[in-house]
């Protein structure tokens, strides 16, 4: 083969190789897809990390925080390096035994101070709220604060998720042979007893829980497992049991932003965040509409994750993309062709 026709070749399959990202960036999106491999909670602030919630505010940022005996501080973290962004430190607080970290609709933070390690002992515990900062640096900050009450007396509990459409704050139990799924006042109020009621059972030892991005599930983890709900107008229904990867002492759980994994957190110094792909009808509604669309149309399009999130059909190269290589490609051919015939 000649030099100039193998430089041909060569420039060919570079353009086409080219043309791949090329089309990926034609797709326009820009969502926060999540980390992909484990990250490690770095700081050694960070001893027994016992939650665990998405940043709205910042992409690829995770707010996690220590449980009972540690100072009031939530931890923005970096979920692809697991270093600490910023510490946000809550004054005018006792912070007794947080437990739980949500971020709402709302562009709050909220933080379970929810923890009971002697099995209901105390009448009220208290859910802080305050606004996600937009610029994340170390800060000290008052948040708002509410009194909470079960109606069916105190417990132990672990778990609390607000709902990403209505911002409905929800706990679940921790009980060894399983607990209630409890709903708060549509709206929290700093006047009074938020009375938390028994909506539904929850057949796990819970120490997290989470919603969806798109708020069609809730999943509900363990030490050694968990369940993922389908949510329905707040009636939960079984899906099945969640692949809950072995850790030290499993504590929290969080969806990526675009709703394919779960994030596992557990206690102790240097502890790992490990994503888990979601398999099947545990995948939320907008990820399985979104891969029904990319079906329909013969997988040629981008496929969507929450808001729009490209994935791997995203990463192949479009017709526009390979029609544009292969034009460049036959200038370069006719023009090589021409010079032949010039020295001849």
């Amino acid at each position: 083969m000649r030099a100039g026709v193998r430089g041909v070749g060569a420039a060919m399959v570079a353009l086409l190789l080219w043309s791949g990202p090329a089309a990926a960036a034609d797709s326009g999106s820009t969502a926060d897809n999540g980390p992909k491999e484990p990250f490690t909670l770095s700081d050694p602030r960070i001893v027994e990390s016992s939650g665990l919630a998405a940043s709205r505010a910042h992409e690829g940022v995770y707010w996690t925080h220590n449980d009972s005996g540690y100072a009031p501080v939530v931890y923005a973290v970096d979920g692809s390096t697991g270093r600490t962004l910023a510490a946000i430190t809550l004054t005018g607080i006792e912070g007794r035994d947080l437990e739980a970290v949500s971020v709402g609709p709302d562009g709050n933070v909220y933080v379970g101070d929810i923890g009971d390690n002697f099995g209901g002992r105390w009448p009220e515990v208290w859910i802080y709220r305050f606004p996600e900062p937009e610029r994340l640096r170390d800060q000290t900050l008052q948040p708002t604060r509410f009194t909470v009450r079960y109606a069916d007396g105190p417990r132990d509990a672990e778990s609390l998720a607000v709902h990403p459409v209505t911002g409905r704050v929800y706990i679940v139990g921790k009980n060894e042979d399983g607990d209630g799924l409890y709903a708060g006042p549509e709206e929290l109020t700093t006047q009074g007893v938020n009375v938390f009621e028994r909506v539904a059972e929850i057949d796990l030892w819970a120490t997290d829980a989470a919603f969806s991005p798109d708020g069609t599930r809730l999943a509900v983890r363990g030490y050694f497992g968990g369940i993922m709900y389908d949510w329905n107008d707040g009636s939960p229904k079984r899906l099945g049991r969640l692949q809950v990867p072995i850790q030290r002492q499993g504590e929290s759980v969080t969806f990526t932003p675009d709703g394919r994994r779960l994030l596992y957190g557990s206690e102790g110094a240097n502890s790992e965040v490990r994503p888990v792909e979601l398999v099947g009808d545990q995948r939320p509604e907008n990820v399985l509409k979104a891969e029904e669309r990319a079906r329909r149309d013969g997988g040629s399009g981008a496929r969507e994750g929450a808001g729009g999130a490209a994935g791997e059909d995203a990463e192949r190269p479009s017709g526009s993309a390979v029609l544009g290589a292969l034009t460049i490609a036959a200038v370069v051919v006719g023009w090589l062709g021409l010079r032949r015939l010039r020295r001849r």
